[in-house]
């Protein structure tokens, strides 16, 4: 069974050029990820969202599909 969760995110580059992506996965809580890249920032982040879907649990307000296949 595999289980996704869309999480609404940004990714933006600072000004020493570092790119950093937030989400918000709940009111109050939230996931950062950075790289030397745009993609690596949403990896980062996503590695961020992973750990704390697993510990609190998906949202009501997120979108959750379960594919069994």
């Amino acid at each position: 069974m595999t289980r996704t969760v869309h999480v609404p995110y940004t990714v933006e580059q600072d000004e020493d050029g570092v790119w950093c992506a937030h989400a918000q996965l709940r009111p109050g809580v939230g996931a950062n990820g950075e790289g030397v890249t745009a993609l690596e920032a949403i990896a980062d982040l996503r590695e961020a969202l992973t750990g704390l879907v697993a510990e609190l649990g998906v949202p009501d307000e997120l979108t959750l599909i379960i594919d069994v296949a």
